[in-house]
C-alpha cells in the first residue's frame, strides 16, 4: 500500500513539474507579428482591427486614465522603442510624443501621426460661439481642438493614415490590412448616416455640456450649436461668470438635460444641472476606456452608438 502511495506521489510530482515547465515556457514565449503601440483608444481600436491576427496592438494609456494630463513613464518609452510601429494622435493632443520620437531609431520603429490628414477646428473661444475661456494647462497649444476623431470623416482619414503605417511596416500582409481598413470605413459611413438621420429631427439643436470642450467636431458635423463650460483641456477651470452664463443658457434654451463626459467627474455638471432644474446625461469622448468597458471588449463603435442614444434623448429627437 505504501509503495503504491509513493508511486502515485512521484507521478503527481512529475506532472506538476511538467505543468510548471509549460507555464514558464508560455511566460517567456516571444511576441509574434507586428508590434504596435498606440496612445489613445480610437487609435488602438482602429489599429487592432486593421492588424487582425498579424499584429499585436497595445495602448499606452492605462484604463480609466484621463489623457489630457498623461505623461509617459520610462517603461512606456521602452515599450515604444521596442515596437515596430508607434501611432500617436497629434502634437495638439500629445505634445510629449514629438519629444519622444526625436529619440526613436527610425530604422526600427516607424512613427505614425494619425492626425496628419484631418481637418482641424478652432479650439475653445476661437469659433463663432462663446465656449468659455481656456484657463489651465492645455494641449491646445496653437488654438486647435484635438478631438478630431469625433467627426467620422476625420476618423476615416485616420484609418487611411494608420493603414499606410501598417503597410510600410509589414508589406507582406498589406492585402489583409487593406481589407480590414475598408470594413472599418464602411462601418463609419453607416454610423455617420445614422447620426445624420437621427439628429435631423431634434426639438433643440443646442448641445450644452458642463465640462471641457470635447464635442465640437461632433456638433459641427451635425449642425448642432455647442456650448461647453470650459476649454479644451480637462483641467481648465471655468470662471464663476462662465458657470452663471451656462445656467442662463440652459434655462433660456428650454432643454431638459445638461451633458457630462464619461471618465471625468460629473460633480460640477450635476451642480449646474440642479441649479438650472435639468437632468444630466453622459457622453463619451472616446479618449480612453473604463476598466469595465475594457473588460467587455468595448469598441469605438459601441461608444458612438451609446452617444447617439444619449443625444437623441437629450436633444429630444423624434424617431424616423
Amino acid at each position: 500500500m505504501n509503495i503504491r502511495i509513493c508511486i502515485v506521489f512521484i507521478i503527481l510530482l512529475c506532472c506538476g513539474a511538467l505543468v510548471f515547465a509549460g507555464c514558464k515556457k508560455a511566460e517567456v514565449k516571444p511576441a509574434t507579428g507586428l508590434q504596435v503601440v498606440t496612445t489613445l483608444f480610437p487609435l488602438y481600436d482602429f489599429a487592432r482591427t486593421i492588424g487582425g491576427d498579424k499584429a499585436q496592438v497595445t495602448m499606452l494609456l492605462p484604463p480609466g486614465v484621463e489623457p489630457h494630463t498623461f505623461e509617459p513613464k520610462p517603461e512606456d518609452m521602452i515599450r515604444i522603442s521596442r515596437a515596430g510601429l508607434f501611432i500617436y494622435t497629434s502634437k495638439y493632443m500629445e505634445p510629449w510624443a514629438e519629444k519622444i520620437i526625436t529619440g526613436i531609431d527610425s530604422k526600427t520603429v516607424r512613427v505614425v501621426n494619425a492626425g496628419e490628414r484631418v481637418s482641424y477646428r478652432a479650439g475653445a473661444g476661437k469659433d463663432k460661439h462663446d465656449h468659455g475661456s481656456e484657463e489651465g494647462r492645455g494641449h491646445d497649444q496653437k488654438g486647435m481642438d484635438p478631438h478630431f476623431w469625433l467627426d467620422f470623416t476625420n476618423a476615416a482619414l485616420m484609418i487611411d493614415t494608420i493603414l499606410d503605417g501598417f503597410i510600410a511596416a509589414d508589406p507582406a500582409n498589406s492585402t489583409l490590412y487593406r481589407k480590414n481598413a475598408e470594413v472599418l470605413k464602411s462601418r463609419l459611413t453607416a454610423l455617420d448616416e445614422r447620426y445624420r438621420k437621427s439628429l435631423s429631427t431634434c426639438a433643440t439643436r443646442k448641445l450644452l455640456h458642463g465640462g471641457h470642450y470635447t464635442f465640437g467636431y461632433l456638433a459641427g458635423r451635425y449642425d448642432l450649436e455647442y456650448h461647453a463650460l470650459s476649454g479644451v483641456s480637462s483641467d481648465s477651470e471655468p470662471s464663476a461668470e462662465r458657470m452663471a452664463a451656462l445656467v442662463r443658457e440652459i434655462r433660456s434654451s428650454g432643454t431638459k438635460y445638461l451633458f457630462a463626459e464619461e471618465l471625468l467627474s460629473p460633480r460640477l455638471t450635476e451642480t449646474l444641472a440642479q441649479e438650472a432644474g435639468v437632468g444630466v446625461l453622459m457622453l463619451h469622448g472616446a479618449h480612453n476606456l473604463s476598466r469595465d468597458d475594457q473588460s467587455k471588449n468595448t469598441t469605438f463603435f459601441d461608444l458612438m452608438e451609446r452617444n447617439l442614444e444619449q443625444l437623441q434623448k437629450g436633444l429630444q429627437c423624434q424617431e424616423r
